[in-house]
């Protein structure tokens, strides 16, 4: 009896070490204490690190939102989709919508459960409706598979700009596009031509701008010198940063974050905004900015200038090349010069706001019960965060739509056209071959984005990275679902009321002697209740 006891106790300790040692072992090839637990892909690629392309093991078809473009119509001969299935075995079953209902599709498709894997086209924030259901993707947990984009991550020191997508529950939801640096882009275009027959330099602060503003005024009393586009909302974007606040575009919460006080205020209600709204007034009291600005189109706006019925305009890297394809047409070749203006500093100095993100990538939380889950982040890890996918969902590829000289420099092929790059092309890259469509091609470093620059666009660039000062993004607040919906219930009429109350005091509807009846009706809106529900909320985060 006792002999078989002692034969028992053997046998389960030979079990239980023979247990062990197959734990130990799938631990050791599934890298240990990794998460999250990720099923075995057959066709997911061994080893897969940066700088490999990835190439499938056995071919993989991946179901995709597509956002069509009007300009640009998806084509599924595009060399694009050729060219992707050679090279990473992968094809895309496109689930097509037109761009203009593409945002109420979406979440349509999401709250279904009938949305397709990758869903892109998401603007940082766009993914928190879908949260709480748990029909999206909480990526955050799965990145470990994705060695490219932890790299640029880590590399490009991304982590500050990351920590404004986490949720309550610290995860985040969206893949954002990365840049390796903050890209400035809205600012204003000015007719350079006016101010050298007026013999006045660049502006570098909104009190030099309304100097200039004044001196064509004085030279052209017939022209409201100013006539702006985008319903003023990227100019007061651009221009809030240097008094110290947000607003238009970039309004956002509304919050501002008072690092001295390591707490969140209410920014339309502080003097920063008092003082931006008051200067942009006063160009409209002075005749120097046109009223139509905030309520005109973009065409009308756009008319204006090239006409030459205004001489200041909203502008980004590319409007400023349609501005002078169509004033070369009206005013001819030699008879005007415009540029982009650095944008003004204000009274918080030379900074300059920005994030070095930008619209993303959603996964449908059916994805991971997919056995191949693994190969599809692979796949999206090459195509959205590698160099060479990046460069290939830019460019196109070599020696067919582009070539490159020894030192890099990239060229389109003598019968491809890209926003005037070659305007001898007969064929876009986009419209005809796919690439550079906004699906596909964003983030990346900074010599590739600026490899589609002008000259003058990549001056731009480096002079608002020399002369300004990078404002870092505010901490984040993380509201759980019952709060975040608190804090929108508040939210939502205040800033409604804002963006009303902003236009009327510019225009003079409201008088701004009046400032102290205004904070006091946002106040009876429940704005110290919005900013203790923020402020309480951010404390208690961890």
């Amino acid at each position: 009896m006792e002999k078989g006891f002692k034969k028992l106790l053997f046998l389960i300790s030979c079990l239980s070490i023979i247990a062990f040692t197959l734990v130990a072992c799938d631990s050791e090839k599934t890298g240990g204490d990794k998460k999250p637990d990720v099923p075995e892909s057959k066709a997911a690629m061994d080893n897969y690190s940066v700088g490999d392309t990835f190439k499938a093991k056995e071919e993989l078809t991946i179901p995709m939102l597509y956002s069509d473009h009007p300009n640009y119509p998806y084509k599924k001969d595009w060399l694009l989709f050729e060219e992707l299935k050679k090279r990473t075995n992968v094809n895309l079953d496109m689930t097509i919508v037109p761009m203009s209902d593409y945002g109420q599709k979406r979440s349509l498709l999401i709250s279904s459960g009938d949305a397709p894997y990758i869903i892109p086209k998401t603007y940082p924030g766009e993914e928190v409706p879908f949260v709480s259901s748990g029909t999206i993707l909480p990526i955050s947990d799965y990145v470990d598979l994705m060695p490219n984009y932890k790299d640029k991550v880590e590399k490009w020191n991304i982590e500050p700009f990351l920590e404004g997508l986490r949720q309550d529950d610290g995860k985040y939801y969206v893949l954002p596009g990365l840049h390796e640096d903050v890209w400035p882009d809205y600012s204003l275009a000015i007719r350079t031509d006016i101010l050298d027959e007026l013999g006045l330099e660049m502006p570098t602060t909104w009190d030099e701008l309304e100097t200039v503003l004044e001196k064509m005024k004085e030279a052209y009393p017939d022209v409201t010198p100013f006539s702006d586009r985008w319903e003023f909302k990227s100019t007061l974007n651009f221009a809030a940063t240097s008094f110290g606040t947000t607003a238009g575009w970039g309004l956002g919460s509304a919050l501002n974050y008072d690092k001295d006080k390591d707490e969140f205020v209410f920014g339309p209600a502080k003097e920063g905004y008092k003082e931006m709204v008051t200067y942009f007034h006063e160009l409209v009291n002075k005749g120097l900015l046109d009223k139509e600005s905030l309520t005109q189109d973009d065409d009308q706006a756009q008319k204006k200038f090239v006409n030459g019925e205004s001489f200041v305009i909203g502008t980004n890297s590319q409007t400023i090349v349609d501005y002078r394809k169509e004033m070369n047409d009206i005013l001819g070749k030699d008879n005007f010069a415009i540029k982009k203006i650095i944008v003004p500093g204000g009274p918080a100095g030379q900074v300059m706001g920005g994030s070095k993100l930008e619209n993303g990538i959603m996964l449908s939380s059916k994805v991971k019960d997919d056995p191949n889950f693994e190969s599809i982040l692979q796949f999206v890890d090459w195509l959205w965060y590698s160099d060479e996918g990046q460069e290939f969902a830019k460019w196109g590829v070599e020696g067919v739509t582009y070539t490159k000289d020894a030192n890099g420099k990239r060229t389109l092929t003598d019968d491809v056209d890209y926003v005037g790059l070659n305007s001898s092309g007969t064929k876009a890259l986009n419209a005809d071959f796919g690439f550079s469509g906004g699906n596909f091609a964003y983030g990346g470093t900074t010599e590739l984005l600026h490899s589609m620059f002008s000259e003058e666009e990549i001056e731009f660039q480096d002079a608002m990275h020399e002369t300004k000062e990078l404002i870092l993004p505010d901490p984040p607040i993380r509201y759980d679902e019952m709060e975040l919906e608190q804090s929108t219930l508040l939210s939502t009429p205040l800033k409604d009321f804002v963006d009303t109350a902003t236009y009327e005091f510019i225009l003079g509807d409201r008088d701004l002697s009046k400032w102290n009846d205004y904070v006091k009706e946002l106040e009876n809106m429940g704005m110290q209740d919005y900013v203790d529900l923020a402020n309480e909320v951010y404390k208690n985060q961890d």
